[in-house]
């Protein structure tokens, strides 16, 4: 699959989790047919380093993008060490956010988009 959008569910209907490593799922889709797998988030409750759990997850299935909401320092790290982009700031369904992502509407940003302790409970 070519992009990961952390998501509150497990479809293309649902909204998109503000929180990266403490996602409630992560739906992996292929933007050209729209075919999708849904993966309950492993690091939700972890007592630290839930960042850098999910983008290791996220780096090993081979994923060009990820799409959140925001993104902290180390779980960025991690994901740009593997070479996947990062667009965060996205509100809305998966499915309208991959749409946006079709027409070149959502830009890879350049750096953490919240401190380390973001969606800590």
């Amino acid at each position: 699959m070519e992009i990961c959008i952390t998501s509150k569910g497990d479809n293309l209907d649902s909204q998109i989790d503000p929180r990266f490593g403490r996602c409630q799922y992560f739906i992996f889709v292929d933007p050209e047919t729209f075919e999708f797998e849904a993966i309950q988030n492993p690091n939700i409750d972890a007592m630290g380093g839930a960042g850098i759990q999910s983008g290791q997850l996220i780096a090993g299935k081979q994923v060009k993008t990820i799409i959140t909401g925001n993104v902290g320092p180390n779980a960025f790290q991690t994901l740009q060490a593997a070479g996947v982009d990062v667009i965060t700031s996205v509100a809305g369904s998966v499915k309208e956010t991959v749409e946006k992502y079709v027409r070149g509407e959502l830009k890879p940003i350049q750096g953490p988009s919240v401190n380390s302790k973001f969606g800590m409970p």
